[in-house]
Order: structure tokens, then C-alpha cells, then sequence
């Protein structure tokens, strides 16, 4: 009976079957899909996330008062005029001169408004030695980056003109400049970068340029496909620059990988002897229906961001979940296509020394590496778990003391940009000066008397009760009965202290203030108030976060594989990867234990943000692996094999294409690591060694090793969830036979 007679069921085969049947329809749906979601994306325009809907509570509610009484704040900037060495004071008449100088040079630009000397506004520090010039830039807030340049070069003229003096800008806009001057590129040397180095991988794991093409080429073409998308679903769903990143790096990883799954299922059959009918239908319903396993999984996962009730995390969770579910359908249709048109073909650009150990190994030949190792982990299972699980446990070790903050400016930066320097030198003279709190007053009166009173007399007590040093300044916007009141928050760049300080001046400086004048609110922003209302948000969310995802992703582990034990090794396991993760970022970013080896160094903290985000992207790639590997061990199980035998099968068949899937996502996501931002190294590194430890340690060690000692038991479904339904392979087990190790096996007939 000849084996192009295969009988397949399921939705990732009869995708691929007909793709395959229907060439040039599957491709050019395909291609029309990109080019419709591009253009309709371009003309609806990317709706980005509001800075003030980013987050609840008092930041959103302050934000609003703004917004709904149409007050827009100009971009404000100051100028720190300050002495060296102490021997000039703020009264000297250098120090005067060099103040009323920089007063003129701002001005002459005429790119500034309501400059203020401090010696009417009494900017000047307690120890007399430095002094404040504050200004508004003229025009748009978002805009005024682009505009601060001459009023920066007008400041560094007056700077040059006195050596004994300290004369440096500070403000948004500054700031901006400096970061997009010198980090601007950053990313985009990371996101271009990351396609250069699949493709080289890729050519050494295939040998041929047309094969390494497919992966990456099916990879951008999804990436194409969401940014299209994403400008539509943005007018439900805001958008912003952090999620498109987050999609361009998720993007690159999944589609690539999941490509590859197919791609070398379909070499391995043809290597095997069949013809390239059959080889196209056993890849689809064996790799295509772990792609779409693995695809519903990590959706799935990437959906628990949506409860974090944060904007920009339902931002990144919805991109990430658009790009994993084109990236999916891609695979188990347009890709088929394709291989049916090249055929051979697919196999042209054949690098020489590569090309001839292909021919002559096979295209998914037995690892030796992999063979010896399962050698070793199969004859001692209980060692090996035991020696495996203590090692990752011991690296996650550090996690339990892990401490989460909004990383400062110098923690961000250390000393690589001169605004740090800057930014340090306000805050020992002002502490809070460079990010104050600021009260949004909103009455039905803003002028009537009781309104007044409290004013002063919350401005009177923030000093007093030691929760500012001052100056405390009131502006009003009489027309729209709204008051701005910014006060300096003692601890300045102690984030620890600055919350203390916040948190005086909402539980007792306000209520005893503001809080006693019928009608009046008064929530309390800035970015102190931010970072702080942003982690008691995202803590409020870790839990059912935590619970959506894993929950989920056994019963999905559950329907797919109709095994009790299966899905709960794979929940475990999957835990333990995170776990180790999480220790590797505390033992290097936090206690800088090897900081230096990866271009970082301890900061004290993990951004706040990290822990989750890194758990939701890691529980959902790494199924990438254990769903592919697992469907190898169980459809060689349902063909006759033994449980150990059809382990070392699965494992060491597997381990080419997992290898070389992990190297591509620890490769694209170290380029994120040698970022100048620690928050961004952090993220790197932490999703780097969370894939190598879970291509190596986890599904070369534990997995194997937990399911040997578990034997038959691997396969436990209690009766009373017989009823479930079946989505188990989408092929029927073939009879018992002795396998053939170098023409493969045979599908049923």
C-alpha cells in the first residue's frame, strides 16, 4: 500500500491539506490579508495610550480635571545656577551676573515664555549656593523636545562664560532630546538587527537559503500584518510605541519558531523516504497541530495582561495576542502552500560545507549530543530530577528577596548621559525639585474665601508637617475654577523616601487642608505619585493574573493531550522556568552579581513592570517547546513505542529544531539586552536565560526524566473526565510495529 494513502482529522490538517491543494489561492488570501491590513491600519491612523488613562485612581482622576477643564500645561524647563565650590553665594555679585545672563539668553531666543528670576520667586537653596531659573517653552508640550536646542546652546554659552559657576538645563523637554539623541536608535538597531541574526541562524540550522528564507520571511510578514491591525484596534484598544516593540520582538520569536516546527517536520519526513504529498500531511497534522496548540497557548497567556487594569499592559497583551495568532494561521496555511509550490526548490542557496553534512546526516538526523545526554538522564531518572529541580531551584533562590521600583534617572542611566548628572545635582539642592507632586484643586469657586484659606493653608502645612522643604507654588486658573499646586517632595531621587513624603501629604497634610472644604477635590500626581499608584495597581493584579494564565493553560495542556498528569507536569514545570528567571534578574540586576559579564549593573531593584510581564511572555513561549516536544512523545507512544523509548524518540528527534528555535530567541532577545537602559537590559537578559534554561535543563533533563519515572502514569485521565473533549492528534495512532530509525515511521493507512 503505497504512503501517500494517509488519513488525517483535525483543523491544522485540513488547513494544510487544502493550502496545499490550493496553492496560489492560500498564498495570495495570504498576501491580500497583509496588504488589506497594512492599508486599512495606515488610513484608520494608531490611536496611542493617553497619559492620563494609563492608570486608575488619583493620577486618572487628576489627569481628567485637567483634560475636561481644557487646561493644556506648557513644556517647563529650569536652568540650576550653581557654585562649584561654595566660595560664591547666590547673593555674590558673579552669581547675579550669571542669573541675570541666563535670564537674557532664554529670552533672546524667543522660544520661551514666563521666565522668572529666583530672586523674586525665592528659588534659591537653604545653604545659599544655588538658585533656580524657571521658564515655559512656547507651543505644544508633546512638540517641545523637537524645539529646545537653541534655548540649551544659549545655556551652555552663558556656562562657558563662568568656570567658577555650575549653569545646566533641566526639564521634559530636555530631557527628551538628550534620550532620543542618544538612545533614539536603540531600538531600531535592536529590531533590524534581530532579522540578520535569525536568518544567519537559520542558514546554519537548514543549510540552504530558500528554507532560512521561509521562517523569516513568514515572520515579517505577520509582524506587517498586526501593525495593521494594531492602528485599527487602537480606537477600542489604545496602542503605544512600547507595545509595538513588545509585538516586533514576540513577532520575530513565534513566527520564526513556528515555521521552523513545520519546516523541519516536513524535511525529516522526505529525508525519511516519503514522498512530498505525504511529508506535507504528516507535517500538518503533527507540527500543524502543535503550532496551533502552542498558539492558542501563549494567546492565551499573553491575554492575562488584559487584567492588569494597566493601560499600557493591555496595550502590549493585545499586541502580543494579535501577532501570536497571525503568526499561527500563517503557519498552518500559507506556509504549506509554499512548500508545495518549491517542492525541491526549497532545498536552492545550499551553503557548501553545510549543505553536503545535511545530505549525508539527513535533515532532523538523531542529536548525539542530546542521545548521550538522554542516555544518562533515562538509566538514573530519580537522580536527574533530583540534581535538575535542586540546580533551578537554588538559582531561584534570589527571587525571594526580590525588590520591585519605577527604576530613577540615575538607575536607568547611571552616569552615561549628562542630564543624570544634572538630575542628581537639583535634587541634593532641591530635593523633589525635579519631580514634584502636584495637587489638582478643582471647586465650584475657586476664588471664594474658604478655598483660599485651605490653599494657604495646605501649602503652609506640606512644609510643615516635613513632607516638602518648599517652595510650594500655586497657580491659578480662575476661569476654570482649577488650582495647580506643585510641591517638592522630601527624599527627592529616594523613591522610598519621596513615597513617604507623598503618602504624608495625602493621609494628613490634604485631609486637614483641602479635605475639610465642601466639594473640592484635590487628587495628588506627578511621577512620584505615578510610580506609586502604578505598583499598588499592578500588585492588586499579580493574582488573578497569575490564576487566569496558569488555569488556562492546563486546561488547554488538558484537552491536548487528555492526560491529568501531563498537564500538571506542564504547569510545574513551566513554573520552575519562570522561577530560575526570576532569580537570574534579582542575582544580576539587583545584587549585581555578575552584572559586568552582561554590560549591566546592580541597581538595588527589578522595574516594577518586569515580573510580570516576564511571566505572561515566558509561560506562553516556553509551551513553544513543551507542546512540540510532548505531541513528539506522545504520537510516538500511541504508535506501539514504549513510554521511555517513545521519550528518548520525542526528545532527541525534537532537540535540532528546539535547539535551534531557542538559540534564535535567546540571540534576538540578548540584542535587547546590550540596550543602553537598564530596564530594557533587564527585560533582555531575563527572557535570554529563561529560553536557554528551558530548551536545556527543562526539556532536555526534568521533562524527560519526570516522565520516566512516571511511566504509564504519564497518560492518567480519571474516568470522570472522559467526557472532555477530545483534541488530542489530529492523526489515528498507527498499529504497534518496530520502528525503522532511519526511513521514519509510518502513518496509518
Amino acid at each position: 500500500m503505497g504512503n501517500t494513502e494517509v488519513r488525517v482529522r483535525g483543523l491544522a490538517a485540513r488547513a494544510g491539506g487544502w493550502s496545499a491543494r490550493h496553492r496560489w489561492a492560500a498564498v495570495g488570501i495570504w498576501v491580500l490579508f497583509v496588504v488589506l491590513a497594512m492599508g486599512l491600519g495606515s488610513a484608520a491612523g494608531r490611536a496611542d495610550v493617553n497619559e492620563g488613562d494609563q492608570l486608575k485612581g488619583e493620577t486618572h482622576t487628576a489627569a481628567k480635571i485637567i483634560d475636561d477643564a481644557g487646561i493644556e500645561e506648557p513644556a517647563s524647563e529650569t536652568v540650576l545656577v550653581q557654585s562649584e565650590d561654595g566660595a560664591v553665594k547666590a547673593t555674590g555679585t558673579e552669581f547675579r551676573a550669571a542669573v541675570a545672563e541666563v535670564v537674557k539668553a532664554v529670552e533672546g531666543t524667543g522660544k520661551v515664555t514666563a521666565v522668572t528670576s529666583p530672586y523674586d520667586t525665592h528659588t534659591i537653596s537653604r545653604d545659599g549656593r544655588s538658585a533656580l531659573v524657571q521658564f515655559e517653552l512656547r507651543g505644544d508640550a508633546e512638540t517641545a523636545a523637537d524645539r529646545i536646542e537653541p534655548v540649551l546652546d544659549a545655556v551652555a554659552g552663558v556656562q562657558k562664560k563662568h568656570d567658577s559657576l555650575r549653569i545646566e538645563e533641566i526639564g521634559g523637554a530636555s530631557m527628551q532630546k538628550q534620550y532620543k539623541d542618544a538612545f533614539g536608535d536603540d531600538f531600531q538597531k535592536a529590531e533590524y538587527s534581530a532579522v540578520p541574526v535569525a536568518l544567519g541562524i537559520l542558514l546554519i540550522a537548514f543549510g540552504a537559503l530558500v528554507a532560512a528564507l521561509l521562517p523569516v520571511a513568514l515572520a515579517i510578514t505577520a509582524i506587517m500584518a498586526t501593525m495593521g491591525l494594531m492602528g485599527l484596534v487602537s480606537h477600542l484598544q489604545p496602542m503605544s510605541d512600547t507595545a509595538n516593540s513588545v509585538m516586533l520582538l514576540v513577532g520575530m520569536a513565534v513566527g520564526v519558531d513556528y515555521c521552523l516546527f513545520y519546516l523541519r517536520r516536513e524535511r525529516e519526513e522526505r529525508a525519511a523516504g516519503r514522498d512530498a504529498g505525504t511529508a506535507l500531511r504528516i507535517a500538518a497534522a503533527t507540527s500543524g497541530r502543535a503550532i496551533v496548540v502552542s498558539g492558542v497557548t501563549v494567546c492565551v497567556a499573553m491575554a492575562g495582561m488584559l487584567f492588569t487594569g494597566l493601560a499600557e499592559f493591555e496595550a502590549m497583551g493585545l499586541a502580543s495576542l494579535m501577532v501570536v495568532a497571525v503568526a499561527m494561521v500563517g503557519s498552518v496555511t500559507v506556509l504549506p502552500a509554499l512548500l508545495s509550490l518549491l517542492g525541491e526548490r526549497v532545498e536552492k542557496g545550499r551553503l557548501p560545507f553545510l549543505g553536503r553534512r545535511r545530505r549525508k546526516q539527513g535533515a532532523d538526523s538523531d542529536s548525539r549530543f542530546w542521545a548521550a545526554v538522554l542516555r544518562g538522564v533515562l538509566a538514573k531518572p530519580l537522580v536527574s530530577v533530583v540534581v535538575a529541580s535542586g540546580a533551578l531551584l537554588a538559582i531561584a533562590a534570589p527571587a525571594l528577596g526580590m525588590k520591585t521600583q519605577q527604576l530613577t534617572l540615575d538607575q536607568e542611566f547611571g552616569d552615561s548621559l549628562p542630564i543624570v548628572q544634572t538630575y542628581d545635582h537639583l535634587n541634593d539642592a532641591f530635593p523633589g525639585g525635579s519631580e514634584p507632586a502636584q495637587v489638582v484643586v478643582k471647586a465650584k469657586d475657586i476664588d471664594a474665601p474658604e478655598v483660599r484659606r485651605a490653599l494657604a493653608g495646605f501649602k503652609k502645612e506640606a512644609v510643615a508637617s516635613g513632607a516638602s522643604r518648599g517652595p510650594v507654588d500655586i497657580k491659578l486658573y480662575e476661569a476654570q475654577d482649577v488650582a495647580l499646586v506643585s510641591v517638592p517632595l522630601v527624599g527627592g531621587s529616594d523613591l522610598d523616601e519621596a513615597t513617604k513624603s507623598l503618602q504624608k501629604l495625602r493621609d494628613e497634610v490634604r485631609p486637614a487642608t483641602l479635605g475639610k472644604v465642601e466639594g473640592v477635590q484635590a487628587p495628588v500626581t506627578g511621577q512620584v505619585a505615578g510610580n506609586h499608584d502604578f505598583n499598588d495597581q499592578l500588585m492588586g493584579s499579580v493574582l488573578p493574573v497569575f490564576a487566569f494564565v496558569v488555569v488556562f493553560a492546563f486546561l488547554l495542556m488538558l484537552l491536548s493531550f487528555r492526560s491529568l498528569t501531563v498537564a500538571i507536569t506542564s504547569i510545574v514545570l513551566n513554573l520552575l522556568s519562570v522561577a530560575a528567571a526570576y532569580g537570574i534578574l534579582v542575582a544580576v540586576f539587583q545584587h549585581g552579581w555578575g552584572a559586568s559579564l552582561v554590560g549591566a549593573e546592580g541597581v538595588g531593584a527589578i522595574v516594577t513592570w518586569l515580573p510580570l510581564f516576564l511571566f505572561v511572555i515566558l509561560f506562553g513561549l516556553s509551551m513553544d517547546y513543551h507542546v512540540f516536544v510532548v505531541s513528539r512523545i506522545r504520537e510516538a507512544r500511541m504508535r506501539g513505542r514504549t513510554t521511555k523509548d517513545a521519550i528518548r524518540h520525542g526528545v532527541v528527534t525534537t532537540a535540532g529544531v528546539v535547539t535551534s528555535a531557542a538559540v534564535i530567541m535567546v540571540a534576538v532577545f540578548a540584542i535587547f539586552g546590550t540596550l543602553s537602559m537598564q530596564s530594557m537590559k533587564q527585560m533582555g537578559v531575563g527572557l535570554a536565560a529563561a529560553v536557554l534554561i528551558d530548551a536545556t535543563i527543562i526539556r532536555g533533563v526534568l521533562l524527560p526524566a519526570v516522565m520516566a519515572l512516571l511511566g504509564e502514569r504519564n497518560w492518567y485521565l480519571p474516568k470522570w473526565l472522559h467526557r472532555l473533549p477530545d483534541l488530542t492528534h489530529d492523526e489515528a495512532p498507527e498499529p504497534a510495529a518496530t520502528p525503522l530509525p532511519e526511513r521514519g515511521e509510518r502513518l496509518p493507512v
